[in-house]
Formats: C-alpha cells, structure tokens, sequence
C-alpha cells in the first residue's frame, strides 16, 4: 500500500511529462486563434489530443497512473476550450456570454471545493455527466474553428459546431448543479470525531 502511494505520487514520469507538453501549447494555441491562424491552432490542437491519447495509454501500460496525472488532464481539457472561447470571442466570433457561461461554473465548481475542504474532505469524484459536457465543449468549440479554417465547410461545420457546444454548456451547468447538491449532502454527513478524513470521498459517485 506504501509502494502504491509512493508511485501515485510521482511527478516525473512520461505521462506527466506530455500532460506538461500539453499545457505548455495552450498560450501558443490561444495566440494563434487571436491572430487568425485556424488551421495552425487546429493543428494544435490535434497534437495536443494526441498528447492526450497517449499519455492516457502509456499511464495505464507502464503501472504510472499519478494523482498529479488526473489533475492535470482535466485541468488542460478545460484550459483549451476556454482559451479557444476567449480567443473566439475576442474576434466576435462567439458571444462573451458563452465565455462567463463556462468561467462561472468552474468558479462555482472551485467554490464547491473549498467548502468540502473547510469539512474536511477531498474533492468529489468526476461526475460521468461533467465528462460527457468537457466532451461536448472539447468536440463542438473545433467544430466551429473547422468551419473558420476551412470556409468550404462552414455551413456545415457551424450549426452543428454551435449545437454541441450549447448542448455541452447546459451538461456543463447540470453536472454543477448535481456537484452543489452532492457537496450539500455530503456535508451534513455525520462524522466519528476521531475518524480519518480521506484524500478522496467514496459516496460521491
């Protein structure tokens, strides 16, 4: 069991370092959807989701699953779609509201975790409804880049773009809300006063 721990503890191992890879490419993917160049942010954005792929497959077969591992994956997910918002709406091509939309439920989300911390508890665990919304996001906000890269297919591209990323908006909010409302339940859990509090709490699911 110390061993187990010991490894989850890790930082440099080969998943991590391309996760970092991963992030290290969002300033440059956000510099490059502000100045114009679509294709080359999509491009981006494709190494980055192969990053991603592989470092998920190379965590799993080499026995390097990290804590810091499945904070940082969720954690670059959400930072591409939203530099791929701001980016978009700084060219008007997508509404701010779109952008405060997806900013304040991470700040709810964030506020969540500091009131679990305050009890004593770790996060909640990942909802499969706030997987399927970053999925949606991670998928319709390209959707719409597509159609700006490549003209041809924007009539295609946008309204099927727009109607993922509305719909993974809306997941995006109800997996908050099942979030507060577990956080809620959670809480009021009565505690023994001399019961270990856990990293990870196992009735979130």
């Amino acid at each position: 069991m110390a061993g187990e721990r010991a490894g989850e503890s890790r930082v440099w191992t080969i998943p991590n370092v391309l996760s970092m890879l991963r992030l290290a490419l969002v300033p440059l993917f956000l510099v490059l959807i502000v100045v114009g160049d679509y294709v080359g942010a999509l491009v981006v954005l494709v190494i980055a989701s192969l990053t991603d792929l592989l470092d998920g497959y190379l965590a799993r077969r080499l026995g390097q699953v990290t804590r810091l591992g499945q904070l940082l994956d969720p954690a670059a997910d959400r930072l591409y779609i939203f530099a791929a918002l701001v980016g978009l709406a700084a060219n008007d091509l997508v509404p701010w509201w779109i952008v405060v939309v997806i900013v304040a439920r991470d700040v709810l989300l964030l506020v969540l975790g500091v009131v679990l911390a305050n009890h004593g508890f770790g996060p909640l665990p990942v909802h499969q409804l706030g997987k399927v919304a970053t999925f949606a996001l991670f998928f319709g906000v390209p959707v719409i880049m597509l159609g700006l890269a490549f003209p041809v297919v924007q009539p295609i591209s946008e309204p099927i773009g727009w109607a993922i990323t509305l719909w993974g908006a809306f997941l995006y909010w109800w997996a908050g809300v099942i979030y507060a409302i577990e956080t809620a339940r959670v809480i009021r859990i009565p505690r023994v006063a001399d019961e270990p509090r856990s990293d990870t709490l196992e009735q979130g699911g």
